[in-house]
């Protein structure tokens, strides 16, 4: 059963939980998303269904090509596809909503990160900085590597400086705090990879339990913290 669609990120913002506590939500914009080709283990050796999500204006003849085939009639940019256990149930031309996601608490957001360019192993790895004294020279350096006469040459894996970001990252067990199917907007507690405007693919979590997190007691600014002045209070009273 297809428990998945496609999404893009919106942004952060705070909204007011059930117990009145300010929660972080990402605001993610999924779907509807149409189903460009149904795949199975007759057809193609395994059970799957490919979304495509984000309506664009222009694709390329392939593209367009395999849209047609589907019935699809507005092209799509963003098309993945979800491997299935058992024989799915959509077909090619149906629409997919936030529907899908119906009785679901959790969820895993697929997304590829925000690009860094070419960093430094300080911001890179987390290494730590060398000395910040007068004439030490060696404040963000990449220091030792190896050793010189063996192996002779720098051991492949090394924390070295290099590209940094636009990696394929998963946010798990994320928990939903709304699911607006009007507006085709999923609100999910905490942050997604990547940018605002980012494509995602939002998976069932496979964890679905939410712990219950009971809200703090509010005290009374106006009691004392004394004990000894609480009892005098407290014995007056009487």
């Amino acid at each position: 059963m297809l428990q998945g669609i496609l999404g893009r990120k919106l942004g952060m913002t705070q909204v007011f939980d059930d117990q009145g506590r300010w929660v972080g939500v990402t605001v993610i914009e999924a779907g509807p998303c149409p189903v460009t080709q149904v795949k199975t283990v007759k057809t193609d050796g395994y059970n799957a269904v490919q979304l495509g999500f984000a309506k664009r204006k222009r694709v390329t003849k392939a593209v367009a090509g395999h849209l047609a085939k589907s019935g699809v009639k507005d092209p799509v940019h963003y098309i993945r596809e979800f491997r299935l256990h058992a024989e799915p149930t959509q077909k090619a031309g149906d629409s997919v909503t936030l529907k899908i996601l119906d009785g679901i608490k959790k969820v895993d957001v697929i997304g590829i990160t925000k690009g860094k360019g070419f960093q430094g192993v300080i911001k890179r790895w987390h290494k730590n900085c060398g000395p910040k004294t007068h004439g030490s020279m060696f404040q963000r350096m990449v220091g030792s590597a190896s050793a010189a006469e063996d192996p002779g040459h720098i051991r492949p894996g090394t924390m070295r400086p290099g590209h940094m970001g636009m990696d394929r990252f998963t946010q798990k067990n994320l928990v939903i705090v709304k699911c607006d199917e009007a507006r085709n907007l999923l609100l999910v507690r905490g942050a997604i990879p990547g940018p605002n405007g980012n494509f995602v693919i939002i998976e069932k979590s496979v964890n679905q339990h939410v712990p219950i997190t009971l809200a703090p007691e509010k005290k009374d600014p106006k009691a004392s913290k004394d004990p000894k002045k609480a009892l005098a209070k407290v014995a007056a009273a009487k």
